[in-house]
């Protein structure tokens, strides 16, 4: 499987975000001093502001509700011109208050969506080593 759409490139503090993603599960990393997660991960906890938060990426629920969304009709990015349009969800996750993250929804660009609508975490295989975490309506309370 090949893909012209740019792939993520894994950093020391990524690569364990992605080897999970490959493997369809969600991991966030989360603050060994706090508890915290954090989106993306970073050298400081932005919540107990450790300069040693030691991050463990931590598999989630992938639960959560849309804040936001956008339709995108023209790309942007090199590979995505056969995708248009497509929809993108600012979706904050079940497991902390605040915690979001933006992903593309796989119901199609045509599905109504409101604020506060249920999804849950699906995958998009762009490759056979690579996986993109997207989300689906799941019409019903986050777990």
């Amino acid at each position: 499987m090949t893909t012209k759409r740019p792939l993520p490139v894994p950093d020391d503090l990524s690569a364990p975000y992605w080897a999970a993603a490959a493997q369809h599960t969600l991991a966030i990393a989360r603050c060994h001093r706090c508890a915290t997660y954090a989106i993306p991960p970073d050298h400081t906890c932005t919540h107990c502001g450790t300069t040693d938060p030691a991050f463990r990426f931590v598999p989630v629920t992938g639960s959560g509700r849309i804040r936001s969304w956008t339709v995108v009709r023209r790309a942007s990015l090199l590979g995505f011109s056969d995708q248009v349009p497509y929809l993108l969800v600012d979706v904050e996750l079940a497991e902390q208050a605040g915690l979001r993250m933006i992903g593309r929804l796989l119901d199609g660009p045509e599905v109504a969506v409101h604020e506060g609508d249920p999804v849950r975490v699906a995958f998009e295989d762009v490759t056979e080593d690579v996986a993109i975490p997207a989300f689906r309506l799941s019409g019903g309370e986050p777990s």
